[in-house]
């Protein structure tokens, strides 16, 4: 798929975020209590909430923790939080999405529009970039769990779209609308995936200066660090050079 490689950089991003793991865990409740929220609070029953608690574990969140997010959707200790997405363009013209939940629509906008404007960025509205991205299904599964040609032959048998397989894992890219049988279908043959959620994959990739890239590393930074903030999906690519300074920081 295009862009593909550019999720090097987003990766290496969220791997600097998993350092901090206390506002890891918060997004990853967060998520729990919104799929709960819209859906059944059993995960056999709820595909979207089996998705985060796989997530959560991965993570090694608190058996707990998990259980008091799922609490969180119902009852007296629910939370009126609401999913809400943005789109705008960084520095270098870079079409960015931040998807958020927020018990306050007005603050995280201000406070995600205030973001964009410091770093030579500026908001739009919504699916002001979103025609430049796909959404996709993307299903993980840990190198271990097969050969690359078992895992492309899995692929077909499943209907997945492609098989990705890398030094650390195998992903099987969905089109949105089949993800969940996909899904089903893999967990059945190869059991429970690492990781199984949708993504906003860049269909062209924006190659950085590097002026312009230190600049959207300190937008990706801010955003990474509001506590409404989910994901932060973009089409650039930094440089060699940049990607080498930020990784000896």
């Amino acid at each position: 798929m295009a862009g593909h490689s550019q999720f090097k950089n987003i990766m290496f991003r969220n791997g600097r975020q998993d350092k901090e793991r206390s506002k890891m865990f918060s997004k990853l409740a967060r998520e729990i209590t919104v799929a709960a929220k819209h859906g059944l609070p059993d995960p056999a029953h709820n595909p979207r909430l089996r998705a985060a608690i796989i997530a959560a574990r991965a993570q090694n969140m608190a058996k707990d923790n998990i259980e008091r997010a799922i609490r969180k959707a119902t009852g007296a200790d629910a939370e009126n939080i609401e999913e809400v997405r943005y789109e705008g363009y960084g520095p270098g013209g870079v079409a960015l999405i931040v998807e958020a939940m927020t018990d306050n629509r007005n603050r995280t906008a201000s406070d995600i529009r205030a973001a964009f404007s410091k770093y030579g960025g500026a908001l739009g509205e919504t699916n002001s970039v979103a025609f430049q991205f796909n959404r996709v299904g993307v299903i993980a599964y840990p190198k271990s769990a097969g050969s690359d040609d078992a895992m492309l032959e899995s692929a077909i048998e499943a209907g997945a779209d492609e098989c990705v397989s890398d030094e650390q894992a195998h992903e099987f890219i969905a089109g949105i609308e089949n993800f969940g049988a996909v899904r089903d279908a893999l967990e059945e043959k190869l059991g429970v995936p690492q990781s199984a959620k949708t993504e906003w994959r860049p269909a062209n990739i924006v190659p950085l200066n590097d002026d312009s890239g230190e600049s959207l590393v300190k937008l990706l930074d801010v955003l990474d660090d509001h506590d409404d903030v989910q994901n932060v999906y973009g089409n650039y690519e930094l440089s060699d050079a940049l990607m080498r300074k930020l990784e000896a920081a």
